[in-house]
């Protein structure tokens, strides 16, 4: 391989799927270059795959990203990875609606339901609905913990314990595995993250942004951070993406995680033995834009670097390839300029290939076929099984009249009037209504930045104005409140007002009215504590779990209905 060739495995950047499955060739419609120049000229071939469309047009667009790549000089076939794509968030920077691929609850959900064996199977059909499309790299499971619960990434997390979360997190690398001791190519190669814990945010913001770029640890609970990963690596995880923060007050140097030495090669790589792929989080080389507006390189407590100078210091730290990134010109100019030996290029380059290979792209696993695409992504099985995993992992926190089990005149709010309409007779007016059903999700304080606004951080209780107008419902009637927790919300006055009180985790209409009206047994039990107040929120330490003394419901929580005769 020349040097140029080995540089472009060193760089995975985001390509974007048209619906239709065409290769966009427009610079303007990419973030970053077109296909055809990454892969022609820059010898790049991982990608990481934004937006979707159906399984037809994905394993087309797939095959052709490989055609181009068969027809380089050495056809290294492309690697494909994705963030999460099976549940309900949208987020450019972090997820994606499940679109064709079966739905299931959020990572926090699973950890609801707190069985391993559902994650496995849950992994499986990951695995399976994955590979027909050719995607062959999950950006997950993301193994931080949520003692922050500010933090805007929790719905992603397997919850605040990291005993819980270790467990979970074994169970899903090996449903991504599938069969064998090994990856191989029936396999989706686990990418976990953010090493080595990214929950701690000081103040709960989160380090895609300069303010939120430190992680503290004022509880001395590092190593409580880390144990999920030891559990992905003892499971055998092959790939593995730092958190993009800084720590403050441990003994490592005070620079991004993917800058860190001590904390890659020391900690990671020498500690816990992990010989596979390190793979920079997104974008933290070069100034970006990200929705159209600009965005500068995540490159914190080394902002004064230049975009080589950072990238010799990541590679120095134990780095092998580069997120968001489609500049392998700087690695080729520290080689020449005698600043990076090519050997440290080759130690990363093996990995990258091996992987490869170990996958199958270089033998039948280059293409897919779109037909089987069509029938095996969001197949009737797994569709089933995620709805089957949404009523399982819906937590009952107060049971009042719940199930319901006659026909009542029903308000409903935040419910589809369709999907409510078979269990109740609808009405217009609360004040008619015997019952009401209130959907609503977890608050936060609207940030102005468009990428920003996916992140819902800051405050967990409701602003005074929408508080009064809640309560003012439920007072009126007796009210079922289902409260979508992508984060601990801060509601005691809902919780006592309410005549029930469900927390969901990823759950639609449909399988919420199935566990309100006892069609389906509520599972889950939280995989976090609900503070009491905000108060009790700022006065925590943002890496120690399960501190409150006194919270509104405790890490663990969960009711069930009784049996019936």
């Amino acid at each position: 391989m020349t040097l140029e060739e080995k540089a472009g495995l060193l760089f995975q950047t985001i390509l974007t799927l048209h619906p239709d499955g065409s290769l966009v060739e427009d610079l303007a419609a990419s973030p970053a270059a077109p296909a055809r120049t990454m892969i022609g000229d820059l010898a790049m071939n991982h990608f990481n795959v934004l937006g979707s469309a159906g399984a037809r047009e994905m394993a087309r667009w797939h095959n052709r990203l490989q055609e181009l790549a068969e027809n380089t000089r050495l056809g290294i076939p492309v690697t494909l990875s994705t963030d999460p794509r099976h549940a309900f968030t949208d987020n450019p920077g972090t997820a994606m609606l499940s679109g064709p691929f079966s739905q299931w609850p959020e990572a926090l959900g699973l950890a609801a339901v707190g069985d391993p064996d559902l994650v496995r199977r849950h992994a499986d059909t990951v695995r399976r609905e994955y590979l027909a499309v050719g995607l062959r790299v999950a950006l997950h499971p993301q193994l931080d913990l949520a003692t922050e619960p500010r933090w805007s990434r929790i719905s992603g997390t397997f919850g605040e314990d990291a005993g819980l979360t270790a467990r979970m997190a074994a169970a899903y690398i090996e449903g991504l595995r599938g069969p064998g001791d090994g990856l191989g190519p029936d396999s989706v190669a686990a990418m976990v993250k953010h090493f080595p814990g990214g929950g701690p945010q000081k103040d709960g913001e989160d380090p895609h942004f300069p303010y939120g770029q430190e992680q503290v640890y004022p509880g001395g609970l590092f190593d409580y951070h880390l144990q999920p990963f030891r559990a992905a690596v003892a499971a055998g995880a092959t790939q593995v993406m730092p958190s993009y923060g800084k720590p403050l007050g441990t003994p490592y140097e005070e620079v991004a995680f993917g800058f860190n030495r001590d904390v890659i090669t020391g900690l990671l790589r020498d500690e816990l033995g992990f010989d596979g792929i390190v793979c920079a989080d997104w974008a933290i080389i070069n100034d970006h834009p990200v929705v159209g507006e600009p965005h500068i390189a995540r490159a914190w407590g080394v902002e004064d670097l230049s975009p080589t100078e950072r990238t010799l210091k990541a590679l120095h730290a134990g780095v092998d390839q580069f997120g968001g990134e489609h500049c392998p010109e700087l690695v080729v100019e520290l080689v020449r300029s005698g600043r990076l030996a090519q050997s440290r290029v080759d130690t990363s380059a093996r990995r990258l290939l091996a992987e490869k290979f170990r996958l199958g792209l270089f033998d039948d696993r280059r293409y897919v076929d779109p037909d089987a695409a069509e029938e095996i992504v969001g197949h009737p099985d797994f569709r089933v099984a995620g709805a089957t995993a949404q009523r399982r992992s819906l937590t009952l926190l107060k049971p009042g009249p719940l199930p319901l089990r006659d026909h009542p005149r029903l308000y409903v709010e935040g419910v589809r009037p369709a999907a409510a309409a078979p269990y109740a007779h609808l009405v217009d007016d609360p004040a008619d209504a015997d019952l009401a059903l209130l959907r609503l999700s977890t608050p936060y304080e609207p940030r102005p930045g468009r990428f920003e606004a996916f992140f819902h951080t800051g405050r967990l209780d409701f602003p005074a104005p929408r508080l009064k107008e809640i309560l003012t419902l439920l007072d009126t009637v007796p009210t079922i409140v289902a409260i979508h927790m992508e984060r601990p919300a801060v509601i005691p006055e809902i919780a006592d007002r309410s005549a029930a009180l469900l927390a969901s985790f990823g759950a639609d209409d449909d399988a919420l009215l199935d566990v309100v009206f006892g069609r389906a047994q509520p599972e889950g039990r939280l995989p976090v504590q609900l503070p009491r107040s905000m108060e009790e929120v700022a006065a925590g330490r943002p890496d120690v779990p399960q501190e409150s003394p006194d919270p509104l419901f405790p890490f663990g929580h969960g009711l069930r209905y009784p049996e019936q005769p």
